[in-house]
């Protein structure tokens, strides 16, 4: 069912939604006119619910108060913003977000959201994010009395004063990011016997169509011909042939290029080094950087940015096979480097410095690549946190405003020269391993070998990438992390 939104000028208190959502700054609420209204239609049930529940309008705190028929909205649902001033894009995505989703537990199909009057103009857009993000559920595999019977298919955006042309196409644009975000967490949601490296370049095919862009996809043969010896060593263990997918959006007046890079791999067993049974399953989420890849293109041709952007998927199935490759193997790569495997579960590094040369030669302004690369990241930030990488502070501080605004936890990580020490082999230019400590700089460091002197951010999303609990604008399951900040980067590109 298709997600209707709108903008409406109309007196929310005449709405007649299955769900009203009103957005609530902490403080008194008697204070604020709008609820005084609802207070006052409600006959004074609206305050003495709030009381009793202790609601102040902090953040991320709801209270559903019935209308027992005083209003047309069968259900109230205020929303904690918290203080005036921390009311920005990201508090305003996860307001829709969880008016959304409160949407759907209740079984309504029609929502409005009462922001306030702080979200105008250019704002508007991460309430179309919002809206889609908390709507959103992966069904596909459910039936009978499992799939959902109802679900929202209309919301309404009440705003005081007449909506704006701009506004309007905020919305919009809200909408369709929100959209391609959605497609990244139907990738790492699908399962791993329908998501192989083919089903993913076929998704990339679809995507490109769709926004016309251009898309070159190589076969085994294709990556082997190349030369991108260690995605093809990668690949080698697995009925399911690995693929190199390359999508272009040129505008005509482009005076910047960024290439965004991500490890695709589709199901990681660990290989010969195979992982324990416990947590495998979740090994379909390996290919997190890769979805972002593909959430990003997708939103490209709706944003419309007058900057030339790349999006290089590196995509394969790590499986133990007599076939596969071995610790203690040296292979050849893309760049030219000789590097030795030390273990056949390190595996996304790989395939990612073949993805990275091939980015390199592109002569971007900025590469920029996503992985679900290392537990060690997850020991230091959490699941709920990427870890960055890059050795220019100009573009760190870029990274870290694109985030804020996306609501999306980055942290920087250092490059410490001395665990490059890691990496020297006795028999090859590089070891693709060093030791446990300081094993998610060690990766990173392994990857800054292939990038030359192009500018360059590597995002460890290990964490992010999967939820196991829905909170704020994320489901559980696949997040679509890091979708909104590479946007930003790019819009900030313009």
């Amino acid at each position: 069912m298709a997600l209707s939104i709108r903008l409406s000028a109309a007196d929310p208190l005449t709405a007649s939604t299955d769900l009203l959502a009103v957005g609530v700054i902490q403080g008194p609420l008697d204070k604020q006119k709008l609820l005084v209204a609802f207070n006052g239609a409600l006959e004074g049930a609206l305050f003495a619910e709030a009381e009793r529940a202790e609601f102040t309008g902090a953040p991320d705190t709801v209270l559903e108060v019935q209308t027992g028929g005083r209003l047309p909205t069968k259900r109230v649902l205020l929303i904690g913003l918290g203080p005036k001033r921390g009311v920005d894009a990201a508090r305003l995505r996860i307001f829709a977000a969880t008016a959304a989703r409160c949407g759907n537990a209740l079984l309504a199909t029609s929502v409005g959201l009462v922001p306030p009057d702080k979200a105008s103009g250019p704002l508007m857009r991460s309430l179309g994010e919002g809206v889609v993000l908390g709507a959103y559920r992966f069904t596909k595999y459910l039936t009978g009395d499992r799939k959902p019977k109802k679900e929202i298919a209309d919301v309404e955006v009440f705003k005081s004063g007449k909506p704006s042309a701009a506004e309007k196409k905020a919305l919009d644009r809200g909408v369709a990011v929100g959209n391609s975000v959605c497609v990244a967490r139907d990738a790492v949601n699908e399962p791993p016997n329908e998501l192989t490296p083919e089903r993913m370049a076929q998704i990339a095919r679809d995507i490109s169509k769709a926004g016309k862009l251009k898309i070159t996809v190589l076969d085994k043969a294709g990556i082997a011909k190349a030369g991108m010896k260690l995605h093809y060593a990668v690949g080698q263990g697995s009925s399911n042939e690995p693929r190199f997918i390359h999508m272009s959006y040129v505008p005509k007046r482009a005076k910047k290029k960024i290439v965004f890079v991500g490890k695709g791999l589709t199901f990681d067993s660990g290989g010969l080094c195979i992982k324990p049974a416990p947590g495998m399953g979740e090994m379909k989420s390996d290919m997190g950087g890769a979805a972002a890849v593909l959430g990003v293109m997708s939103a490209i041709s709706e944003l419309s940015p007058n900057v030339e952007v790349h999006g290089i998927i590196g995509a394969a199935e790590n499986m133990p096979d007599g076939a596969a490759y071995r610790p203690g193997d040296i292979f050849g790569s893309l760049d030219g480097k000789t590097v030795e495997i030390i273990n056949t579960d390190a595996e996304g590094r790989l395939v990612l410095a073949d993805a990275l040369a091939y980015a390199r030669k592109l002569e971007p302004d900025l590469i920029v690549d996503a992985a679900t690369l290392t537990g060690a990241c997850m020991v230091a930030l959490g699941k709920n946190c990427t870890g960055f990488y890059t050795a220019d502070d100009k573009l760190a501080k870029s990274v870290d405003h694109a985030a804020k605004d996306a609501g999306e936890n980055f942290w920087r990580m250092p490059l410490l020269p001395e665990i490059r020490e890691q990496l020297k082999s006795d028999c090859a230019d590089l070891k693709h391993t060093g030791e446990r400590w300081g094993g998610s700089i060690s990766a990173a460091l392994f990857l800054r070998e292939f990038v030359g002197e192009v500018p360059w951010v590597h995002c460890d999303i290990a964490g992010p990438a999967f939820s196991d609990a829905p909170r704020g604008v994320l489901p559980k399951g696949g997040t679509g992390h890091p979708v909104l900040t590479f946007l930003n980067l790019v819009e900030s590109f313009n």
